[in-house]
């Protein structure tokens, strides 16, 4: 897997925000920063929402970091599950 790294502040969307109105801000998260699970010594990433309720997620990184299963999701064609907003998007 490439190296990918996001910092604390960056604003990233989900590989679902394909399957919304792009007005919307739904799928839009900031992301908050990486967290280390107390007992497993997991790596994890925090991020929040910018929709709804601007709810606090938690993923494990590797997760967060993987290609979308296009098995699963055949018309996405974003290629990893998170990937950075550039500005002006």
């Amino acid at each position: 897997m490439e190296e990918r790294a996001f910092r604390s502040g960056d604003i990233v969307r989900h590989f679902k925000r394909e399957t919304v109105d792009p007005e919307s801000d739904r799928y839009l998260y900031m992301i908050v920063g990486e967290a280390t699970h107390s007992e497993t010594r997991e790596k994890m990433m925090v991020y929040a929402a910018l929709y709804g309720d601007g709810g606090l997620f938690v993923r494990p990184l590797d997760m967060f970091l993987s290609e979308v299963d296009h098995e699963k999701y055949p018309d996405i064609k974003q290629k990893y599950r998170f990937v950075l907003v550039e500005r002006g998007e």
